[in-house]
């Protein structure tokens, strides 16, 4: 593995969630593998868990970080080649990825979606160019279309407490104040097709994801229907895709509440956090002894172990 940006790199994912909950049971088993390393983290957004979780990753492997807040501590970069620079940005990325190069051994990115401009988002300029440049590992703390940490976060979770072979999961949209990007739930789609799952995506019209990802996956407008039986169900909110970077609506009928969760099979409930209670979901779900969002938190950080353990193994 040269750079982890998507989920694609890992190459044999049930093994590596294994993998993952060996180092939850013994995290500190490889302290000296990354002495005298240094993992650089670029926030180009803001963060909780992936930051915190990162830097805890890095310590359980003896890693030193070192972190920049992109938004407001560092020069504007410039992306485009051949560039009169005559403008606001006053970096260009080929000389801010080489000398990160210089200073550190790995480099972590986050760099949401501008919402404005699709095949913009979708060429994921900020990730890429880091690592087109860089001569050092990229990881992906979330992108403008992708946060594999999170889905591998949530597939240890699932892992963890699935009393079935082939449980049901659920995606389901869930309404918000604000317009989100796409990158957590495409990434769970792209996870969940690498479990043994009965797989589901509920939304309502207008709705649907990226069609490349979702692919044959089963697309259900009413949400109680598609909460039949389920064992797992993760609240997201998304933006429209077609429409994109748009709200569409903003009333409470598809807020998860308790009253819904009666038609699952006494379903884990599932959510990446930040959540805006009685807005996505229902205090009463979310306070559940069945809410699993503080482990998913909890498995933030042996997700990114795993990824910063393989790629110091690869040199």
């Amino acid at each position: 593995m040269k750079h982890f940006l998507t989920l694609d790199d890992i190459t044999h994912f049930q093994d590596a969630v294994a993998e993952a909950q060996a180092l939850k049971k013994n995290p500190f088993a490889n302290e000296n593998l990354g002495r005298h390393k240094t993992l650089g983290m670029l926030f180009f957004n803001p963060s909780l868990r992936t930051r915190l979780s990162t830097q805890k990753a890095a310590q359980h492997l003896g890693i030193h970080t070192m972190v920049m807040n992109f938004s407001n501590e560092a020069w504007a970069l410039e992306f485009e080649n051949g560039t009169k620079m005559n403008g606001l940005r006053s970096e260009h990325i080929k000389e801010a990825a080489a000398v990160v190069s210089k200073y550190c051994d790995m480099v972590a990115i986050r760099a949401f979606a501008s919402l404005n401009d699709k095949v913009k988002d979708e060429g994921e300029e900020v990730l890429n160019k880091f690592a087109e440049y860089a001569s050092i590992p990229v990881i992906n703390m979330e992108s403008a279309t992708a946060h594999p940490l999170q889905a591998f976060a949530d597939a240890i979770t699932i892992k963890e407490h699935s009393t079935k072979k082939r449980p049901k999961i659920v995606l389901t949209w869930a309404p918000h104040p604000k317009a989100l990007p796409h990158a957590v739930a495409n990434s769970f789609v792209r996870m969940v097709k690498n479990l043994e799952a009965d797989f589901v995506i509920a939304q309502p019209e207008g709705y649907q994801l990226n069609a490349a990802i979702t692919g044959n996956t089963p697309l259900v407008y009413n949400q109680e229907e598609a909460l039949e039986g389920a064992d797992f169900v993760y609240a997201k909110n998304w933006c429209s895709y077609t429409e994109y970077g748009k709200i569409l609506r903003t009333d409470d009928e598809w807020m998860l509440t308790s009253e819904k969760m009666k038609h699952t099979n006494d379903a884990m409930f599932m959510h990446c956090l930040p959540v805006r209670r009685n807005i996505v979901v229902a205090d009463g779900v979310l306070d559940h002894p069945n809410s699993l969002v503080i482990e998913q938190a909890n498995n933030r950080t042996y997700a990114a172990q795993w990824v910063l353990k393989k790629l110091l193994q690869n040199g």
